[in-house]
């Protein structure tokens, strides 16, 4: 699996995408549970609370990790506190202290729970250790977040690292991410809070979405600190777009009692279930089809068109002949979808339904057609963050006529054309622009949002938000997109007919068939060949 985008891109709309990382190592609906020293220095207590937990996570059929703390704790902690260390910490690390061996036991049942085995190191010999036993994940805790040694060598193990930001400045989470990509470190980072447990006023659930903005194509999770028993929390993150989730565990016993933020396998599983219930809820992250229970409760509360008096066959029908009210009848025509110059094909009584078996509905009317792509760019334009300044021009590029614009064309706005040239193209999922070269025009494309296949001299390629591509004089080339793309052409000097097309009939039709000028992008105006002063309604 991969991140940052899917096998099938339009599975993901997200944007802007970015290119599939060369590790398979998947960060989406990672549960990592943190064993800390919950296993008490008791290797069988620790083999309790994984087996524990893992039927937990196998009940509810989610991937989780097993994490693990290391130390080398004879040069981690300073001589002078290896006895009688005033800091809280110390003692609690010594008094439970296991081998390498007891480790390799712990992991050994981690891998027979079939979880995926994680580890912090605190320490860069224990960065050596957790690469020499095997484990899959690296998790950098937010004290060591900007402990720049231990991360050079962290990014040194080839692992996948996963980095908690808790205290951290936004600048620091910023330096943080540009070292990974530079390293080009297989990462992902978590909002997280280090207040144990976390009150209500110090969540900062907001970060997420900021995370997610900031850190385009970077799995965002939500480490957290909250009692065990609260389950808001984790569905309001779900909610805000976390993909992964931390949270500490443990089992209780007569001898051992557990912090305020740990969760035994009994609040695990309730967590898990609030977590499953807020991904229900949530649901997907694209626009989805109408349930068939909705559209039904929708259409007993919409109006049919009724007939105001009795209507001949082959009447063309005009406002004054009809009504609308409800019920709307099943196989009636909705109110919604009545306009002048339907016709009749059979005879209506007077406040008899007209049904839709019996008109004919004319084609719409291309303009409908140019609104909806107008608002449609406008909407991609949007999610991009892609600002207009005061002074461009539009235009639609429809080669084979504005009927088939959704199937081949583009939307080209013109910024600037002086001695070097920039415009945005915007195509719709699955819109082609077809094969041409220019004579006059070098241009470089850049995309900034979506997916853009393009061939380049028989090349094919495929592009990600900040990739760009160089197209020469007398070049062939040709562009789609699988799931829609804004992306930003410099070139030389634009010149009008300057693009000479493989079919040829698109060569041989007048520039101004092929193009519709956009005459007010706010209010969608547009200047038709028949109807200079059309505007949407």
């Amino acid at each position: 699996m991969q991140t940052g985008t899917s096998d099938q891109p339009c599975d993901r709309p997200k944007f802007p995408f970015r290119a599939p990382p060369e590790t398979d190592f998947d960060f989406r609906d990672l549960f990592v549970l943190d064993l800390a020293n919950n296993h008490q220095g008791d290797v069988e207590h620790g083999l309790r609370v994984i087996r524990e937990h893992g039927e937990v996570v196998r009940r509810h059929g989610v991937r989780a990790a097993m994490k693990f703390q290391f130390r080398q704790l004879d040069s981690f902690v300073h001589p002078a506190h290896q006895k009688g260390s005033a800091n809280k910490h110390i003692p609690r690390f010594l008094s439970t202290r296991l081998s390498e061996g007891d480790f390799g036991r712990l992991l050994q049942e981690v891998r027979a729970q079939g979880m995926v085995a994680a580890c912090t190191p605190f320490d860069e010999e224990s960065v050596d250790l957790i690469a020499r036993m095997g484990f899959d994940l690296l998790k950098i805790a937010s004290c060591s977040a900007t402990d720049w040694p231990l991360l050079e060598k962290a990014a040194e193990s080839g692992l996948p690292v996963l980095i908690s930001t808790g205290g951290l400045h936004l600048d620091e989470i910023d330096n943080i991410c540009s070292f990974c990509e530079h390293r080009r470190v297989h990462y992902a980072i978590m909002h997280c809070v280090a207040i144990y447990p976390t009150p209500d006023p110090r969540f900062e659930l907001n970060q997420i979405d900021q995370f997610r903005s900031r850190y385009p194509g970077v799995e965002i999770g939500f480490s957290t600190h909250e009692p065990p028993d609260e389950a808001n929390v984790v569905q309001m993150a779900v909610a805000k777009g976390a993909t992964m989730f931390e949270r500490h565990v443990g089992v209780a016993t007569d001898k051992i009692k557990l912090n305020a933020y740990s969760s035994t396998p009994e609040q695990l599983e309730r967590w898990l279930a609030a977590w499953r219930r807020a991904r229900t809820i949530c649901g997907s992250s694209r626009r989805p089809e109408p349930a068939q229970e909705e559209a039904e409760s929708l259409a007993s509360l919409a109006r049919g068109v009724y007939a105001r008096e009795s209507i001949p066959a082959g009447t063309e029908l005009h406002r004054g002949q009809v009504y609308f009210a409800m019920p709307l009848e099943p196989g009636q025509l909705p109110s919604g979808q009545f306009h002048p110059g339907i016709r009749t094909s059979k005879d209506t009584p007077e406040d008899g339904p007209i049904l839709v078996r019996d008109v004919a509905l004319p084609k719409p009317p291309v303009e409908q057609m140019f609104y909806r792509s107008i608002h449609e760019a406008k909407a991609m334009l949007n999610e991009a963050r892609i600002p207009l300044g005061p002074s461009f021009t539009v235009e639609f590029s429809h080669h084979f006529g504005p009927e088939r614009f959704r199937e081949v064309g583009a939307i080209i706005i013109d910024c600037v054309n002086r001695q070097y040239c920039k415009k945005l193209v915007v195509q719709f999922p699955g819109q082609k622009h077809p094969a041409h070269y220019h004579k006059s025009k070098e241009e470089t494309f850049q995309v900034l949002h979506g997916i853009l296949d393009i061939e380049v001299d028989g090349q094919p390629h495929r592009l990600y938000p900040g990739q760009t591509i160089l197209i020469q004089r007398g070049v062939w080339h040709r562009f789609s997109t699988p799931c829609g793309v804004v992306f930003e052409e410099i070139s030389t000097t634009h010149v009008p007919g300057d693009s000479y097309y493989e079919h040829k009939s698109i060569n041989s039709t007048p520039l101004e068939r092929r193009k519709t000028r956009v005459e007010h992008w706010g209010r969608c105006q547009i200047r038709f060949q028949n109807d200079p002063s059309a505007q949407a309604p």
